[in-house]
């Protein structure tokens, strides 16, 4: 088996020291780039994040920021990798000739603090500081969902420089000092021609390279093709599909899990193709959701509600929808979503593939009809979408946190009346389910508040929600009770109007 290269820095590093299950995190770390620290342990906090090379599109590259305490440093294997040593100019081993700006603007606006976090802040804002649609002279301009209405726009989580603020939503600093953190980010222009890291962009990012790696008794592959990757799970049934470790890191770190065999699939083309047809879009599993949130660029409306909510950026750069839904979790936000959608999920193995609802998908906590050998490949999501959708997360955070509730709502009104109705739960049963006694209350009927209120009697019974550290069991039915007077007041103009 080889060992790995990562190009850190500028400069390629051999990761003979790397095994299976070390993570990015305390590689680079080993290698005596300390910048980066743990906090969480659970990619939570940001204290980890770094820069990788992603692709976008034909011949360019998107400095991405990702969390490096949760996946194998051999999912790096071939890739570019940044630091906060990294970001100021070299001028030679151990000195650095100037402050990259993100670095000069948190020193001089006093936004380090105590400065453990302060690496992990500098590299996901130096992400968006070379966002390629991130332009200062358009900065005041309405972003996707905004109130084009006459009143003057103004967005407090953007600056004049354009500058994204939900970019460092994944960055919890201990110290609380945000102002001048905004600050900073706030007062940042454009990337300098001379910039070395704004001129990678125009150039590709770095190929997937098949990936062969064991130590002490485990073995990382990631195969070159989806071929290859099912005669793996054909002959390794038990082994761990990885993407972007967002979960299963999670599992290595707090509860030491150590699979024999992983196979990653986040860099497989046959994974990773967003496709529209005539009746259906179909999304590959290890697309990411910001390359998916992108990509779609609000075409689906329920999951341009639904994408932002989702954890934080640093996830949603390497967590994939075939990820959070093969995880079977009965709070992970895609479900409902993608329940009220109708979608479907298609699992591929060596002797072919089937197509399974996503209403079926699931057999109890953490358990699935997917079938050993098996991976998906897809969700499938039928065309045309319903006119009249929303999504809704109650979290003890109104970002980055896990729900308590989370519903999903898709309705198709015609004549004033419920014509079709598809309503997904999440946080309130041992799976996501569908709240069918819901969809039959409301299907047919005028869409009344009256309607809407004895429709909610019947969803706040929906489930068998429990007691836990999120929410008590009466407070999710509570929530569930909300839901339907709250959408009924969203779409209530439309339905007067037909």
């Amino acid at each position: 088996m080889e060992g790995i290269r990562v190009t850190v820095n500028g400069r390629e590093r051999n990761g003979l020291g790397a095994g299976p299950h070390t993570r990015l995190l305390d590689w680079l770390r080993a290698e005596g780039l300390t910048g980066a620290k743990e906090g969480c342990a659970e990619g939570e906090c940001g204290a980890c994040a770094v820069l990788v090379a992603r692709p976008d599109g034909p011949g360019r590259s998107r400095w991405t920021a990702v969390n490096a305490c949760l996946p194998p440093a051999a999912a790096f294997d071939g890739q570019e990798v940044v630091t906060a040593e990294g970001l100021g100019t070299a001028a030679g081993p151990g000195t650095a000739e100037r402050l990259h700006p993100v670095q000069r603007e948190m020193a001089e606006r006093g936004g380090s603090q105590c400065g453990f976090c302060t690496p992990g802040f500098v590299c996901a804002m130096a992400a968006e500081y070379y966002r390629p649609d991130r332009h200062p002279d358009t900065a005041g301009a309405p972003g996707p969902g905004a109130d084009t209405g006459d009143e003057p726009f103004t967005d407090p989580e953007r600056g004049p420089d354009g500058f994204d603020l939900h970019a460092l939503g994944g960055n919890l600093c201990r110290c609380t000092g945000y102002r001048p953190i905004r600050d900073a980010a706030h007062a940042l222009g454009a990337p300098r021609e001379d910039d070395a890291l704004g001129r990678r962009r125009t150039e590709p990012a770095p190929a997937a390279r098949p990936t062969r790696l064991a130590s002490g008794g485990a073995r990382f592959v990631r195969p070159a093709s989806l071929a290859e990757l099912l005669a793996q799970l054909g002959e390794h049934p038990g082994a761990q599909v990885v993407a972007g470790s967002t979960d299963t890191g999670v599992e290595v770190n707090l509860r030491h899990d150590r699979p024999r065999l992983v196979l990653a699939v986040d860099r497989l083309d046959e994974l990773r193709r967003l496709e529209f047809g005539a009746d259906r879009i179909e999304i590959g599993a290890a697309l990411t959701l910001s390359e998916l949130e992108r990509e779609l660029a609000g075409r689906v409306p329920l999951l341009a509600q639904l994408l932002p909510r989702f954890a934080s950026r640093l996830i949603r750069n390497a967590a994939t929808l075939g990820g959070n839904l093969g995880t079977g979790s009965p709070v992970g936000d895609a479900a409902p979503a993608l329940l009220a959608l109708e979608a479907s999920v298609l699992l591929a193995s060596a002797e072919g593939e089937r197509e399974v609802g996503l209403d079926e998908f699931w057999t109890g906590y953490r358990r699935t009809v997917r079938r050993p050998g098996e991976v998906i490949r897809a969700v499938r999501i039928p065309l045309p979408l319903a006119p009249h959708a929303a999504f809704a997360k109650v979290a003890k955070r109104r970002l980055d946190d896990i729900s308590a509730v989370a519903v999903g709502i898709a309705v198709r009104l015609e004549a004033g009346s419920v014509a079709a109705v598809r309503i997904g739960l999440g946080g309130v049963a041992a799976t996501p389910l569908r709240a069918r006694a819901t969809e039959e209350a409301l299907a047919g009927r005028p869409w009344t508040r009256e309607t809407a209120d004895a429709a909610a009697a019947v969803l706040s019974g929906e489930g068998t929600p429990i007691d836990d550290v999120r929410a008590t069991a009466r407070y999710r039915s509570a929530v569930l009770g909300q839901a339907l007077p709250r959408f009924w007041a969203q779409t209530r103009d439309e339905a007067v109007s037909r």
